[in-house]
């Protein structure tokens, strides 16, 4: 079955074991990119084993079937291509790209990696090592400290309140068997997208997917069912004393998911907030009043309920007067209607941003296999862009007012300063 929607560049395929195959056919360099997405990220861990996923990843392409990753490494370097591993909160992606001569035998590298991974014990060690050293470094860095302990609060015991790397706990009691088993529960065919774009048509490159994936099939049994908590709005505060040179200030509302009808209100007000030297906060927090070192915001697109915050870096002596002026701005979103030009101004922001974000064939296999593997469909390229252009004043304010109303509130920087903050 094959349909070629309108609008859209790519093809959309799905093998008989119930791999879903997208192609864009780009005949403008010598050059195929793929995504190899897997429905199963952070989001599909126990809590006691959070960091699963990235472990995985850090650990897929260090062996498999009859190959180590010395040989690994050899074959993708003697052909110049790049091939590497990572993970999310709702997926597990596979990326690789190579000049169109050697996509077969890359291709054909990929499905032993994705297939039969061996996990070699001295790198699961190795890897798990590095993890731990990661998460130790992140404990240095007063963004991500304000922003853990944020998410925490937020989330409770929903598997987004952990970072991808899990915690120095988890991390430590990850073992190899771990890996094989959460390996064989979601690496099937019926749970993967395979997103190709460059010089091959869709025909050629469905025949090269059948090729290495055909005789892949799908287990009888059923996929884990997400059985995941409520997420429950209660807003509190949270501090964490520091000694450093500059206060973190941040404030946390809970957004909505990418399926519901107030994302891209909400995304829309995330850019005329946050993004960029024209935003609101950058104006009039930095520009006009000196108070920021930086300042922004950020709304993610995830498949469960995305975090929507806002933050400021600040000198410990501002800090009371930061916090003040970052509630006073998100407050005004929910009393004052966004003057038409600067909805407009926004929207054109978003939309230039997205347009540009489509520009290489590594992005665009990136972009449609990540909303397939969603659920969102391939369609969502052309509806996203639709849904922004159609969001009115009267829904911005209308949105702001459901969900931007009592933060979160999380504060890292030297102590007597943060503590003045919450006083005041």
């Amino acid at each position: 079955m094959t349909t070629l929607l309108q609008k859209s560049p790519m093809h959309r395929t799905v093998l008989n074991n119930g791999i879903v195959v997208l192609v864009a056919e780009n005949p403008a360099a010598d050059i195929i990119a793929a995504r190899i997405f897997v429905r199963a990220g952070s989001c599909n861990e126990n809590r006691e084993l959070a960091g699963l996923a990235h472990l995985l990843s850090a650990v897929m392409t260090k062996g498999c079937d009859g190959l180590s990753s010395l040989e690994i490494a050899e074959i993708v370097e003697s052909v110049g291509a790049s091939l590497s591993a990572d993970a999310g909160t709702d997926y597990f992606l596979l990326s690789f790209k190579t000049v169109t001569s050697d996509f077969g035998e890359i291709l054909t590298l990929a499905g032993r990696i994705l297939r039969s991974p061996t996990f070699p014990e001295t790198q699961v060690e190795l890897e798990r090592r590095l993890a731990l050293q990661d998460i130790r470094s992140q404990k240095e860095q007063p963004f991500t400290v304000a922003f853990e302990q944020m998410r925490q609060v937020m989330y409770q015991n929903h598997p987004y309140s952990m970072s991808v790397l899990g915690d120095e706990t988890t991390m430590s009691r990850l073992t190899r068997e771990d890996l094989v088993e959460y390996h064989q529960t979601y690496f099937r065919p019926d749970n993967v997208v395979i997103s190709i774009a460059g010089r091959v048509t869709p025909t050629d490159a469905v025949a090269l997917v059948e090729e290495v994936f055909g005789d892949w099939q799908p287990t009888t049994q059923a996929l884990p069912i997400l059985n995941l908590p409520e997420i429950k709005v209660e807003p509190q505060v949270r501090v964490k004393p520091v000694q450093t040179q500059q206060s973190i200030v941040m404030l946390g509302y809970l957004g909505t998911s990418v399926s519901s009808i107030d994302y891209a209100p909400l995304k829309l007000l995330c850019t005329y907030l946050g993004n960029g030297l024209s935003s609101r906060l950058f104006v009039e927090l930095r520009e006009k009043r000196g108070l920021a070192y930086e300042v922004s915001a950020f709304y993610s697109t995830r498949l469960f309920p995305a975090s929507f915050v806002v933050y400021i870096g600040t000198a410990p002596e501002n800090t009371s007067i930061a916090l003040e002026g970052l509630r006073t701005e998100v407050d005004l979103l929910s009393t004052t209607e966004v003057s038409e030009s600067a909805l407009q101004a926004a929207k054109n922001k978003i939309l230039g941003q997205y347009a540009l974000g489509k520009q290489t064939n590594g992005q665009i296999a990136q972009i449609y296999g990540w909303y397939e593997i969603l659920g969102l469909g391939i369609d969502f390229d052309t509806r996203f862009q639709e849904l922004i252009a159609a969001v009115s004043a009267q829904d911005a304010i209308a949105a702001a007012c459901k969900y931007l109303k009592e933060p979160y509130l999380s504060l890292v920087g030297q102590e007597e300063a943060i503590n003045r903050a919450i006083a005041s």
